[in-house]
């Protein structure tokens, strides 16, 4: 018999885990992480890939206005992910960050700080107001760039750009050159979106639309002046007769030049107060719902073909006595889905009017000015009526109080209309001089090049094609100060100049003496005059639109980009734009990206949209340092510890989720994600402190070869997942494996070979491969984990996660051939079937309190001899792999004193005579008192393993 210590003292001869890893991440030590996972990792990539072909991600720039949200952490960390994934992939990756940085929103932003500072006294001049605008995008760049490094982002920013640099301005003005040169741009007379609170024509990606806008609607009778030719033989006795139009925008009939109507509908003429109306038969119904309700009428006749009203004209009022007779006109948007068959055309108001009036060689008028308000040509006969009034607002009733008589019937109207998407207040339509790009010709090659373009989803390309095909004319003129001018000349007859050659000199005069030049030059300096040009010209003050802008930002890189990664609004923006200034001007003939990837808005806990106004808003920071969670209370000391991850809370959030959709946001999510990382913190911990250098030539088991066939094959999912993109793909496998192959399989399994038998095992190669998963996601904590490693491993300093390429082997031929995987993929499912019915069975052994631990039972397995192949593969290590003290394949069940049985459906038990049973008995042997294993053979005795591994 061995002499052995007392009891007490087995404990100093286990090997327990050892690691000076903390468990939670010391904030004093986070900045130096960021610096190595961030800036040097890019700066290493750069250098050492130098010569290979680069991957671009060009950056769709955020607007410089405004504090950052976790809008912006999940666009800025996606496009992230992306370039370390393909770091990882040996690529050198090209990210450099940029900023839109001009527009309407910098500019009243900049002014109301202006008034503020000056106690609203003094109105800035165009230099003024550039000045103070610039000076606020400047600000918020340093702001977002400061926060965005604090997230762990990998870019150049050293090289950063915006699109107010002088560099990017002179690009973008080249572009318009040449948009120039190619006779792509002009001026026009016609209806745009303006909006009266921002006092600038706005283009559609601009916009907004209110599902429960309000509108006034009326029903107007306009008088018949001319009965005659083919619709006299309808109605030959008929003196007196109105055309009924309906309209939601009364403010429009002032500048009304035409009524519209099908030539293939059906139209009735009815009887209502002595009054004759023109109506579309198939109308009749429905308003004898709403404008006819509670009237008399009669039908006089229902069976007037539209072809016949082409013959009538119709007075309004509003014009004035003197005017003439307008017309009634066919027109395709006419429906009989709505209103009254006749449409009340204002091309000064309206796109679709605008058309079919210019065809007809209609005038357009718009007596509206810039701040949405009637002008003196709205009424002619009394300008005061009117002039000066809101047009959405007191206006609309004037102009139905003028009318009297002739309106029929009011009420509200609730629908869709649009906003401005900055003032968050109704636009109009308006016609104005503005300058225009044709996309006309342009959109069909760009439709072409799209079919090149891999997209993520999927339904994006349809979305961006929708949009495309729905272009004909870009308005890209602005009626603000701070953007980039647009290079016209005007002669002393408000004529414009855009040639190639005027726009050619402007440029070089603005490469010599600034943008800024172009609003402080005096009006009548010469030099911005092309030579042999007479006359006197003045400056144009329009801007460009800021689409624009970011637009051309393609400039910006080396080549096609590999991928553009936005927000799905951006289909209608910066998607959009792109694509048609680089197929308008670029020497290429395809579209500037290859991959266009597109994430949804994050919404609240409740699937809300995050807004200031409802106070549903969460700042990233909050998210970084776990302010949103309660704080946890220590056991062991006492008092509470804040849930902070820093950066990786935030970046595991955006990664985990689904950006295809709309992502939700709010504490069950938050509380997911850390519990997430607290498990991969307590994992390295497990690892570092338990990986020995001995296990390196230990034997290979059977328990450890299933762990590397498991880490081999969530790997390999992982890789997919990177490889297309689907973040949330890869963190799902890499939780699912955590949990339930590594933690409460394999480590369980492992421990009493860690602590009590040779230390041996394939944790090194776990190790690695979680290290590598988790690179591109978690980069702060890998480079924590690194700076923690043993000293055994840092000593032969190893190639850094963040350098190793993923397909790089983590695991050697020596310790898993090829050959052997097969098998243990098929062996795998039977094990952990097993593996599970055993825990069934103790959990039934535990409630009734017979066991604690685990290893207080062993386990007969009984199933039909056929279904024991893989069993008995596995015999010398089940107990192992079970966790308990011994396994029977077959026996004697009644043995023991307690016995406890779950149902074993190993794969093929679907096959008759396949299924059987586990059942968990009580141990054969005595207790071991170092590994507590029930293998002992005497009572206090250790057990042979002890014995050996103590001796030694």
């Amino acid at each position: 018999m061995s002499i052995r210590p007392p009891v007490k003292s087995w404990s100093s001869t286990l090997r327990l885990p050892k690691s000076s890893f903390p468990p939670r991440p010391i904030p004093a030590e986070q900045p130096k992480y960021l610096q190595r996972c961030s800036d040097d990792l890019y700066k290493w990539q750069s250098y050492e890939r130098s010569a290979k072909k680069p991957f671009i991600l060009h950056d769709g720039p955020p607007y410089a206005n405004g504090p950052l949200h976790v809008g912006h952490a999940v666009n800025k960390l996606l496009k992230d992910i992306i370039c370390r994934t393909q770091v990882q992939q040996g690529h050198r990756v090209v990210w450099v960050p940029g900023w839109d940085c001009h527009g309407l929103p910098i500019e009243i932003k900049a002014l109301e700080q202006q008034r503020e500072k000056k106690d609203g006294e003094g109105i800035l001049d165009a230099i003024g107001i550039r000045r103070a605008a610039r000076n606020l995008a400047s600000k918020t760049v340093k702001e977002h760039m400061k926060g965005f490094r604090e997230w762990g982002i990998m870019a150049d920013w050293d090289k950063a750009w915006k699109t107010m640099d002088k560099t990017f301005e002179t690009k973008q003005l080249a572009v318009f050159q040449e948009m120039v040169k190619k006779s792509l741009i002009f001026r026009r007379y016609k209806p745009v979106y303006w909006s009266p609170s921002s006092r600038t024509a706005l283009a559609e990606a601009e916009l907004e639309y209110n599902n429960e806008h309000i509108s006034t609607s009326a029903y107007i009778k306009f008088p018949i002046t001319n009965i005659s030719g083919e619709f006299r033989d309808f109605v030959p006795n008929l003196s007196k007769l109105s055309a009924l139009i309906w309209t939601t925008t009364p403010w429009t009939l002032p500048a009304n030049r035409a009524i519209a109507f099908h030539q293939d509908l059906t139209y009735s003429i009815v009887k209502c107060d002595e009054d004759h109306i023109i109506i579309a038969s198939s109308r009749l119904s429905a308003l004898q719902d709403s404008c006819f309700k509670d009237k008399v009428i009669e039908v006089v006749r229902q069976d007037i073909p539209g072809s016949v009203l082409g013959n009538l004209t119709y007075t309004n009022q509003l014009r004035g006595q003197n005017s003439d007779d307008q017309p009634l006109i066919h027109a395709d948007f006419v429906s009989s889905e709505s209103g009254t068959g006749l449409v009340h055309c204002a091309p000064g108001h309206g796109m679709d009017d605008y058309e079919v009036c210019t065809r007809l060689g209609i005038e357009a008028i718009a007596p509206v000015d810039d701040l949405g308000c009637f002008t003196d040509a709205a009424l002619p006969n009394d300008p005061s009526a009117l002039s000066g009034k809101s047009v959405l607002n007191d206006g609309n009733t004037e102009v139905l109080k003028i009318l009297g008589d002739q309106v029929l019937f009011i009420s509200k109207y609730k629908h869709k209309y649009p906003y401005d998407w900055r003032t968050k207040l109704p636009v109009i339509v308006r016609a104005t001089e503005q300058w225009f790009a044709d996309v006309g010709d342009v959109k069909s090659v760009a439709l072409e090049r799209l079919k090149g373009v891999t997209f993520i989803p999927q339904t994006g390309k349809q979305r961006l094609e929708s949009f495309i095909k729905s272009r004909s004319e870009w308005c890209i003129s602005r009626q603000r100060a701070w953007g980039v001018p647009i290079p016209a000349l005007y002669d002393e007859n408000g004529t414009a100049l855009l040639t190639e050659t005027s726009v050619a000199h402007i440029l070089s005069v603005i490469e010599e003496r600034g943008i800024d030049a172009w609003w402080s030059d005096p009006e009548n300096d010469p030099a911005w005059i092309p030579a042999g040009m007479s006359g006197t010209y003045r400056r144009g003050k329009d801007t460009m639109d800021v689409w624009f802008d970011s637009g051309t930002s393609w400039t910006q890189t080396e080549q096609q980009a590999d991928v553009y990664s936005e927000g799905t609004d951006q289909h209608r923006g910066w998607f959009q734009s792109s694509l048609l200034t680089h197929t308008a001007v670029a020497d290429s003939s395809k579209a500037p990206f290859k991959t266009l990837i597109t994430h949804g808005f994050t919404l609240d806990q409740s699937g809300k949209k995050m807004s200031k106004s409802i106070g549903n808003t969460i700042a990233p920071s909050q998210i970084m340092d776990g302010s949103l969670l309660p704080p946890l209370k220590m056991k062991k000391k006492g008092g509470n510890v804040s849930q902070g991850f820093g950066a990786d809370a935030l970046r595991l959030w955006v990664a985990s989720s689904d950006y295809t959709k709309d992502i939700v946001i709010g504490q069950p999510v938050l509380a997911s994600v850390n519990s997430a990382l607290l498990k991969y913190r307590i994992t390295f911990k497990m690892l570092l402190g338990s990986m020995h250098e001995s296990a390196r030539t230990s034997p290979v088991t059977k328990l450890d070869k299933i762990a590397l066939v498991q880490l081999r094959a969530v790997m390999a999912e992982v890789e997919s997942a990177y490889n297309s993109y689907e973040f949330h793909r890869a963190v799902s496998a890499i939780n699912r494996w955590i949990h339930t192959d590594l933690s409460a399989f394999y480590l369980e399994a492992s421990k009493d070979r860690l602590y009590c038998g040779d230390g041996g095992g394939v944790l090194e190669e776990i190790f690695h491969g979680l290290l590598k998963m988790l690179t591109p996601i978690t980069p702060c904590l890998v480079e924590e984990v690194w700076n923690h490693l043993p000293a055994w491993m840092a000593a032969e300093s190893p190639v850094h996660p963040f350098h190793r390429e993923f397909l790089d082997p983590i695991i050697s031929p020596r310790r898993l051939s090829r050959e052997e995987i097969p098998s243990i993929e098929q062996d795998i499912p039977w094990l952990l079937e097993a593996h599970t019915a055993i825990k069934l069975a103790q959990e039934e052994a535990r409630s009734q309190k017979i066991i604690g631990s685990s290893l207080e039972s062993s386990v007969l397995i009984d199933l039909p001899s056929k279904s024991l192949k893989v069993f008995e593969r596995y015999a010398d290590e089940l107990e192992s792999i079970f966790v308990v003290s011994s396994v029977e394949i077959g026996g004697d069940v009644n043995r023991g004193n307690w016995k406890f049985s779950a149902p074993l459906c190993p794969p093929g038990c679907h096959e008759p005579g396949g299924e059987g049973k586990v059942w968990v008995l009580p141990p054969k042997d005595n207790k071991c008192p170092r590994c507590w294993r029930y293998v002992a053979p005497v009572e206090d005795e250790l057990c042979g393993r002890c014995e050996t591994v103590t001796a030694m």
